[in-house]
């Protein structure tokens, strides 16, 4: 898991928050997508050692992810669009994996 959290946060850093859509809001919802994923991976790294606290930093994480994504498949095109999604999508069924197997 830790290597995913590391994964994650090494391709949110390469990849640049350009908005490609016409709509006026998406550079600001990409910022704050970006912010929000970066935040969730720290979140992550931050876990207490309950169960507790870790299926509630999961869950935090899955729904942030899907936030993210939405963002990105609205606002971002081409490669960037497909390298974002595919990131936030795969890091969002992982961790609802985890939810799904060791949480209540």
């Amino acid at each position: 898991m830790r290597r995913s959290i590391r994964l994650a946060a090494f391709l949110l850093a390469l990849a640049p928050a350009a908005a490609r859509a016409t709509d006026g809001t998406c550079a600001r919802d990409l910022l704050v997508a970006q912010s929000s994923q970066k935040m969730a991976i720290e979140r992550l790294e931050s876990l207490g050692d309950s169960e507790a606290d870790r299926c509630r930093g999961w869950r935090q994480h899955v729904d942030t992810m899907r936030r993210a994504a939405v963002v990105y498949g609205r606002c971002l095109t081409g490669a960037e669009r497909s390298e974002r999604l595919a990131q936030v999508q795969g890091s969002e069924r992982e961790f609802a994996a985890l939810v799904r197997s060791r949480c209540r």
